[in-house]
């Protein structure tokens, strides 16, 4: 599977920008996906995620009720919309795909990684 993430861009504080990541090889609606992001100087983190069986989607408490994660299997393509984006929120941001249903928000988990895209808030 190979993930091809886009969408970044510079933003001001406040603002919103929607990722996405299209995914090509494997069978995309079979695959759990997430959203890490790796900021300077930081360790890379997890964001969002959402699982293959149910659709169930979890996010970290630092995105939680302005982020919002979903896909579409029938463009394989999973997305990131990002509203009321802070200063705190720059950083690279991955998609990321896997088999596994469970401990979604391990980076682990994930087998499959696009290149990433920059996302950067001006305050």
């Amino acid at each position: 599977v190979q993930l091809q993430a886009s969408g970044g861009g510079l933003v001001q504080a406040g603002g919103s920008l929607r990722l996405s990541c299209v995914a090509s090889g494997g069978t995309f609606s079979s695959y759990s996906l997430g959203w890490f992001r790796r900021a300077p100087g930081k360790e890379r983190e997890f964001v969002a995620a959402t699982k293959w069986t149910n659709g169930v989607t979890y996010y970290a408490d630092s995105v939680k009720g302005r982020f919002t994660i979903s896909r579409d299997n029938a463009k394989n393509t999973v997305y990131l919309q990002m509203n009321t984006l802070k200063p705190e929120d720059t950083a690279i941001y991955y998609c990321a795909a896997g088999s596994g249903t469970v401990y979604l928000t391990d980076r682990t988990v994930y087998k499959y990684w696009g290149q990433g895209t920059q996302v950067t808030v001006s305050s």
